[in-house]
């Protein structure tokens, strides 16, 4: 089934509901063992079901050690061709010297997975497939009230349903720049005022043309842009044509309280730009480097980053994204998940029934966010599951920036989820050196109980950070 971001337009006035790809989704593993080869009636099953993939590509993961000869017969058998052989720093860091090969194939891609199914050479192949999200719209201010997901019950203004971010500032903790976060979504307009502070630069990188850490990544200022393969993670110009919802994202997680425009939750933070979602969504091939790349520089720098903030969704359970979430999860970085949007009826659906990746993947560093209004009630758009998502925070009319250099008010799972991991940062800045398990933990253990989340979510409970 179809799910559907709602969003309010880019003025106070206008209103659209805009179709987004947190879709529907296949039976997942809850151990790190693979799953089998669907059969062809599952992978026609799949389509059916509205979950998107590239149609001529095929993520194929190889046996270790299988000659060329045996490379070559699987690829006949598909005919296909290998686009891209991905083997990330992270790959290497746990002894995987196969990595995984993006196949493009002439015939249909759920017709090649067919052909693979019991393949002697593959340890697993699958789509590759298309994450999406939407938003666009309009308005500031903390003082004026537009920021009611930032309030506390006791701040001024005051909201009893905010995050209470307001609460844990006037107990003097606004975040720390030592604490770094990934925003995987669009790119960031990283010259935006709110934001320009607190977007990375990197110090192990200079621009010159020159892979100067060698992770790869040629002049990797702010993060990369894994759609386009580049260094330039802002593509939206002076006209904000594109990266709205990235730059949305990250004003929610660290916009600068400099006076003007809006605040996030941190006032000081680092924030890592990943873009893997363009103008036709993004792939799994994409979304896997980005995690990577974040693992890699924890690794490689000793970098503090705490968490990911994933905004997006689409597609069924992925072995190869698995594994790279779970990768992360080696290093202690939080991997936090939007629950995902209603269908097209504009009502949530039931994440333990229906599941919806990546927020379903069973593993002990994802938090699956659902969204709640300023009335405390669920948005009604959001989905829900006691056992598979974990938390609500605020989703509904969420004011934030915009490109360029723009305010905008969204709706959506996509604007909860920013408020956690903001949370997950501010927790992170108070007690350094936490584990991803103890900052899950805070996140989780200090819910606020909710009678609209009760029965609805694991915690039964909004996002309450008064005490980080």
């Amino acid at each position: 089934m179809k799910k559907n971001f709602i969003t309010t337009g880019k003025s106070a006035v206008a209103m659209a509901i805009l179709s987004a790809a947190f879709l529907s989704s296949c039976e997942k593993e809850t151990t790190l063992e693979n799953k089998e080869f669907a059969t062809s009636q599952e992978l026609q099953a799949t389509a059916g079901k509205g979950q998107a993939f590239v149609s001529n590509e095929v993520l194929v993961k190889f046996k270790s050690g299988i000659s060329d000869d045996a490379r070559a017969t699987a690829l006949a058998r598909i005919s296909g061709s290998v686009k891209e052989r991905i083997l990330t720093k992270a790959m290497e860091r746990v002894g995987d010297r196969e990595g995984l090969t993006l196949v493009h194939t002439s015939m249909a891609a759920l017709d090649a997975l067919s052909k693979l199914k019991g393949a002697a050479e593959i340890e697993y192949a699958e789509p590759n497939y298309i994450y999406t999200h939407t938003a666009t719209s309009s308005d500031p201010y903390f003082t004026n009230g537009s920021l009611w997901g930032m309030y506390g019950d006791a701040s001024s203004p005051a909201n009893q349903y905010g995050s209470q971010a307001a609460e844990a500032w006037a107990g003097g903790n606004t975040g720390a720049a030592s604490v770094v976060v990934g925003i995987i979504d669009e790119g960031i307009q990283y010259t935006h005022p709110e934001l320009a502070a607190n977007v990375w630069t990197n110090p192990y990188d200079p621009i010159d043309g020159v892979d100067n850490d060698g992770n790869g990544y040629i002049d990797d200022t702010h993060g990369w842009d894994f759609d386009g393969n580049n260094n330039e993670v802002y593509d939206g110009g002076d006209r904000g044509s594109l990266d709205d919802h990235g730059t949305h994202v990250a004003g929610t997680i660290g916009a600068a309280n400099n006076g003007t425009g809006v605040v996030g939750v941190n006032w000081n933070v680092t924030m890592i730009s990943l873009k893997f979602l363009g103008r036709r969504g993004g792939t799994t091939a994409n979304a896997v480097k980005a995690v990577d790349y974040l693992t890699d520089l924890k690794t490689r720098h000793g970098m503090n980053i705490v968490a990911s903030n994933n905004s997006w969704g689409g597609g069924g359970f992925s072995q190869a994204l698995y594994d790279a979430v779970n990768r992360a999860n080696t290093k202690e970085i939080l991997f936090v998940a939007a629950a995902g949007n209603g269908g097209s009826d504009g009502v949530g659906d039931n994440n333990d029934a229906v599941e919806s990746y990546p927020s379903n993947m069973d593993l002990p560093n994802v938090i699956a966010v659902a969204a709640i209004t300023n009335t405390g009630a669920k948005s009604s758009f959001s989905n829900y599951g006691a056992t598979t998502v974990d938390i609500g925070a605020p989703g509904s009319a969420i004011n934030s920036t915009t490109a360029y250099n723009t305010y905008s008010s969204y709706n959506g799972t996509s604007m909860a989820t920013p408020h956690v991991t903001g949370g997950v940062a501010l927790y992170a800045a108070s007690h350094p050196g936490s584990t991803a398990a103890a900052i899950k933990n805070a996140i989780m253990s200090s819910a606020i109980p909710t009678a609209s989340l009760s029965g609805k979510c694991v915690t039964g409970g909004r996002l309450n950070v008064s005490g980080f």
